[in-house]
Formats: C-alpha cells, structure tokens, sequence
C-alpha cells in the first residue's frame, strides 16, 4: 500500500496555502469595486459597512457561538477588534471610496505596517531596525506618488484624511492581533486566541456598533432592489451585497485563516499584499478608475515599503514579559486576523 512521505504532505500543504491565500486576497480586493456601485446607486457609505459587518457576522455566527468561550476569556481583545479592526477600519474605507478611487483607498490603508513602526518606536519606546525606517520612507515617498502631493493633492482631501484614518484602526488591528497570540500571565501561559473565533465576534460586535452610528432603519432598501452600474451596465444591487458578504467578507476572512495555518506568516503576508494589486486592476476594468504611471509606481513602492517593514519589526525581548505590536510582526498579524 503506498504512502506519502512527510515531504510530500508538506508540500501539498503549502501548495494548498498558497492557493487559499491568493482566493483570501481576491475576494478580499474585490470588496470595493463591489461596494462603490452601490454608494454611488445611493446607499450611504456607513449602510454598506453595517451591511457588510452583519451579513458577515451572520454567516459566522455558528463558529461565534463554537468559540463561545472567548466572551469570557478575551472580551477586551473582541470589544477591540470589532470596534477598530471590522467597524472603524470598513467604515472609513467605504466611506473614503466615494471620495477617492478603490486603489488610492487602499493602497493608503496600507501604511499601516510602516504606521506600527511608529508605536513600537515613540509608544512602545523601542528601536527599530535600519531596514525597517527604510521600508517606512518607502512607503510615504510612494503614497506621495500615489496623491501627486507636486500636484497640489488633485484627490479630495477628505477622501485622503477617511482613508488614512483607515490606516490607522488597521495599526490599532495589529496591536490587538499580537495581544491575541498569547501572553504570560504570573507563571501561567495564556493560550493565543483562535482567530477564527475573534473574526466571528469582531464582524457581531461591529456590527452592533455600526448600528448605533450608521442607524441602518434609514437605509434606503430600493437600492439592493434595483441595480447598480458596473462599467456601463447594470448590476442587481441585491447579487454586488451577497457578494460583499459571501466572498468578500466570509469566505475571505476564512481562506485566510487557514491559510496562514499552512503557510508561514510571513509568506501569507507577502501574499495579502497583493490584494491592493488587485483591487486596483478590478477598479481599472471594472469602473474604470484609471491611474497614471507615475500613481502605479508609486503603489508599488508604497507595498515594498509595507513589505519591508512587515518583514523588519523588531521583536520582543527574549526577557520582555508583556506582549508588543510586532513580536510576531505585523506580517504575521496581518496573515493571522485579517481586518479588510
């Protein structure tokens, strides 16, 4: 009876990573290009995120009610991540999509990773590495591309402020991502949170708290009845949110999920990083958001910055007792629990 070696079981483990972490980035890019038709069909950017938070939480809410017991064992961790990682950072990103264009939008929200270096070094009050302030320069000299700052910020103002705000709940994701992966407490181990779990109850919580902001008994239903542009042609309103949903909330935040369970973090990291890639060429095609040259040379260095700092997070003190921003890196965050 044949078997296969260890090696090839590895192997095919990885390959499978790879594959659900290229669908996590996919269905994770798409959610703008699928979300902007209907803010410009006249649902309001904060109904689309309610939307979108409690259709996911929804779908989830078995595997909520599976990890039950992280409601009393991290409620601090869940009551954070459902407020900045679901609702703050989907809100201003929706929100700053109909100001700017999906790639802008995005590529801004990944400053992120550089954005961490900053808490590590001025609130954490730790050095970081000299490849690390290189990826960071790398990513503000590319975003200054992306905006065409020697322009005079042709993009709406508001528009750059709501998406960097987007950036800046992710950074507060990334905290709360490396609290969640374990910590000591007195001379017992804290095991780490079972990401799926915390997605669950960040998509519940958020949108509970979407509810009381974006008051969702004033969103005007006739939009998912009727139909949406999309390049031209009309789209039902009602197949763009089960999209939003179905793929670009459940079924991305679970292929990712597994995926970084069969990939390193950091590989998985690399690969998400991608979803701004694809979220510009679906926006090109898709709405017909084109960008300049010199824009697209600036979103690729605004990701080599954000991979370079992902990669070059210092980490935690081999003798530091409590958990940093960056022990794991913010690659291995990011691939952990994803926030988009």
């Amino acid at each position: 009876m044949r078997t296969d070696s260890p090696t090839t079981g590895v192997s095919r483990a990885r390959t499978s990573g790879l594959v659900l972490a290229l669908v996590s980035a996919c269905a994770f890019g798409s959610s703008g290009v699928a979300a902007k038709p209907l803010i410009e069909a006249g649902l309001e950017p904060l109904h689309v995120t309610w939307l979108r938070a409690a259709g996911g939480a929804l779908v989830m809410l078995p595997l909520a009610w599976r990890h039950r017991a992280l409601v009393r064992e991290r409620p601090w961790l869940l009551v954070g991540f459902g407020l900045l990682a679901v609702a703050g950072v989907q809100a201003f990103y929706f929100t700053a999509l109909s100001r700017i264009p999906v790639g802008v939008a995005l590529l801004i929200e990944y400053l992120a990773p550089a954005l961490v270096l900053l808490w590590v070094r001025f609130v954490q009050r730790r050095a970081v590495t000299r490849a690390a302030a290189v990826g960071m320069v790398l990513a503000v000299g590319g975003l200054s591309c992306v905006v065409e700052v020697w322009a005079g910020l042709r993009l709406d103002g508001l528009g750059l402020l709501l998406a960097l705000g987007a950036a800046c709940c992710q950074v507060g994701y990334f905290v709360l991502s490396d609290h969640g992966s374990g910590v000591e407490e007195g001379d017992a181990a804290r095991p780490p949170a079972d990401p799926i779990g915390v997605i669950a109850y960040g998509l519940l919580i958020g949108a509970l708290a979407l509810t009381v902001v974006a008051r969702p008994w004033h969103t005007d239903w006739s939009v998912l009845g009727g139909s949406a542009k999309l390049q031209g042609s009309g789209v039902p309103g009602l197949a763009l949110l089960v999209w939003i949903v179905l793929v670009a909330t459940a079924t991305a935040y679970l292929t990712g999920v597994v995926s970084v369970r069969r990939l390193s973090p950091a590989v998985a990291g690399v690969v998400a990083c991608l979803e701004a890639v694809i979220a510009t060429v679906l926006a090109w095609v898709l709405l017909g958001e084109h960008l300049s040259a010199v824009q697209l040379t600036g979103g690729a260095v605004v990701l080599l910055g954000a991979f370079i700092a992902q990669r070059s997070t210092p980490k935690a003190p081999a003798d530091d007792a409590a958990p940093v921003a960056g022990s794991t890196g913010p690659a291995g965050a990011a691939a952990d629990v994803s926030a988009r």
